[in-house]
């Protein structure tokens, strides 16, 4: 199941005797945890909650405790982190494909959660986390292993990374929850800088909510100054600003790349990327954000909302030949950056200047 759908049956009182939580998103699994907490412990004075590390611990040590009945709280929540640990060496084995074909670990008799399943301890919650490795990708074989060895659990709850438009999505509700407004720019910058990390995200807001206090606007500026990532964010507002043709922009963040001797070649790379993007849309007859998404998904390529938009805005401020000859700068200025020259800075100002007249 989905997170949200997780949510709604604790919201109802609906709530799972053993589950297990897979996948390494955190953001989500932090709500999903804290709500089983609320809801099963809260109106039992907060106190049953018990944790186990499953690479220290084993399961018959954390289903004997499950079994046990406690004298001082009557409701428990017993928690056990790093559950992929529990995992046989040959299960955890990448490489080992017979063990796929061998039936579901979990109904094995070395394991004893087929029948505490069946029969679970009334008041008690058992909760499995196995946060390791990624649902999708090269890992996506590591968690169907966990799926299967935990085969005996039929709740589930599955924790996918966030994509780019779901991440701004979350943002803008976490900076409506705290009442801090952010700048269209500054919310791309955060998450670009962060690679739609939700957690870190939720982290940084919280800085930039205290730094600009209540009702306040964040923008690139505070972004710059306060997430650790910024310089990355920096490149990202040097392709734009290059992109929009705003020279006095441009200048400013290459001065502050300069300033944290920041590697300069991978801002041509990016903006080699917009400027070819761009002419691609301009030849295709693209004119809105929506259109350019749509073009690009269509032919495999991650175009997110904000990125779309910057395509789009590059395509219809620069004619199909200003492309070509921007491209054209941007090898220029890469060869000239890895070959011997008297400064960095020197080549790349020349570039700007010469890309925006």
């Amino acid at each position: 199941m989905t997170p949200a759908q997780f949510l709604a049956r604790v919201k109802k009182g609906d709530i799972p005797a053993v589950c297990l939580f897979l996948g390494s998103e955190a953001y989500e699994r932090g709500r999903c945890r804290e709500a089983l907490i609320q809801a099963h412990l809260e109106s039992d004075g907060g106190d049953g909650l018990a944790q186990y590390d499953l690479s220290q611990s084993s399961i018959t040590e954390v289903v004997d405790d499950a079994r046990a009945m406690s004298l001082f709280a009557s409701r428990r929540l017993i928690l056990a982190t790093s559950a992929e640990a529990a995992l046989p060496r040959v299960l955890r084995s990448a490489n080992d494909d017979d063990a796929d074909d061998d039936g579901p670990a979990g109904a094995s008799s070395d394991n004893p959660l087929e029948g505490y399943v069946k029969n679970p301890t009334p008041g008690t919650l058992l909760l499995f986390e196995a946060t390791r490795f990624d649902l999708e990708g090269e890992e996506k074989k590591k968690t169907d292993r966990i799926r299967k060895f935990y085969s005996a659990i039929t709740n589930v709850v599955e924790f996918k990374r966030f994509d780019a438009d779901q991440a701004r999505v979350e943002l803008a509700g976490m900076a409506k929850r705290m009442k801090l407004n952010i700048d269209p720019a500054a919310a791309a910058m955060l998450v670009e800088a962060l690679a739609a990390n939700v957690g870190r995200i939720a982290t940084e807001l919280e800085k930039l909510s205290l730094y600009v206090g209540d009702g306040g606007t964040v923008s690139v500026e505070e972004i710059q100054a306060l997430v650790p990532d910024a310089r990355a964010s920096t490149a990202f507002a040097l392709v734009n600003a290059l992109g929009r043709g705003d020279r006095n922009r441009a200048m400013a963040s290459l001065d502050a790349l300069c300033r944290e001797n920041e590697y300069l070649p991978l801002s041509l790379a990016f903006l080699s990327t917009q400027y070819r993007q761009a002419l691609a849309a301009r030849r295709a007859g693209l004119q809105s954000p929506q259109q350019v998404q749509s073009y690009f998904s269509k032919a495999g390529v991650a175009m997110w909302g904000s990125r779309a938009e910057q395509v789009a805005q590059t395509a219809q401020k620069r004619t199909e030949e200003q492309l070509e000859r921007g491209l054209k700068l941007i090898f220029e200025a890469d060869r000239d950056l890895r070959s011997a020259r008297p400064d960095d800075r020197i080549v790349m100002e020349q570039f700007i200047l010469r890309l925006t007249q």
